[in-house]
């Protein structure tokens, strides 16, 4: 009788043993099961973190395609020339196809040329890499202050853009502040479409640094397009500057 018992109580913990490891490889399939499913979940985080990367550096690259400024700056410097206009100077660009004679149409401001035009004066100079060109001023536009240019030799003419510009939209400026030439300052586009509280405008509003001789200097997009001739700066604020829609030129000079 004795014997039996101890069979039944062997077999019995044998029984409870035997459940408890059942238990516990269960529990370690579990474990294993979760594990895998972890892996595979920082697996799968890595190669998306990895995309992200990947898909970050081939924008950076493409946004630096689509706006290399020393590019830019090199594709349109030839066509910009510091504007000498009796003791007055600013900067004028060649734009649109040669003139019939193969000479060059330009743009400035009429500000530029403004104290030889009231005198009745109607030559001006344009300078560039120490060279010097006549010019004539054919046509001027004083409420948009707008003046074009003409002159015998053949410069390549600057395109000009027919789309809006757009917040945030990069540019360049070109121009010979103070005096110096072929300065080319970097920005974005501030305002598209900005009225003066003086009732001027509408103006694109942009931030490259401009100064005194900057004005008749092209504005240019990515695209190494004309969207604006330099007007004016606020002379109590930095990056604050001010430019003719090209649009407004081209509509009133057809030229462009």
């Amino acid at each position: 009788m004795l014997a039996l018992v101890l069979v039944l109580a062997l077999t019995a913990g044998v029984a409870v043993q035997t459940w408890q490891l059942v238990g516990v490889s269960s529990r370690l399939d579990r474990a294993n099961q979760r594990l895998a499913e972890l892996t595979q979940g920082q697996e799968y985080a890595g190669e998306r973190l990895d995309a992200i990367e990947d898909r970050a550096s081939e924008l950076e690259q493409r946004a630096g395609e689509a706006f290399d400024s020393e590019e830019i700056a090199a594709a349109v410097v030839p066509s910009v020339f510091m504007v000498v206009a009796g003791d007055f100077g600013g900067t004028a660009f060649a734009v649109g196809p040669e003139t019939d004679d193969g000479g060059t149409n330009l743009f400035t401001n009429f500000h530029v040329v403004q104290p030889v035009w009231d005198d009745g004066v109607r030559e001006v100079t344009l300078e560039r890499t120490n060279q010097r060109y006549p010019a004539e001023i054919v046509e001027v536009d004083p409420a948009a202050d707008v003046a074009w240019l003409q002159t015998s030799t053949s410069f390549r003419g600057l395109a000009t853009s027919g789309e809006q510009v757009r917040s945030g939209q990069p540019i360049i400026a070109v121009g010979a502040p103070l005096g110096l030439t072929d300065v080319v300052t970097t920005g974005v586009v501030s305002s598209p479409s900005q009225d003066l509280p003086d009732g001027s405008g509408p103006w694109i509003q942009f931030d490259a640094a401009v100064n005194p001789g900057n004005s008749g200097g092209p504005v240019i997009n990515a695209e190494q397009q004309v969207v604006g001739i330099a007007t004016a700066k606020n002379p109590d604020a930095e990056a604050l500057g001010f430019a003719v829609p090209i649009e407004v030129a081209c509509d009133l000079f057809d030229i462009c």
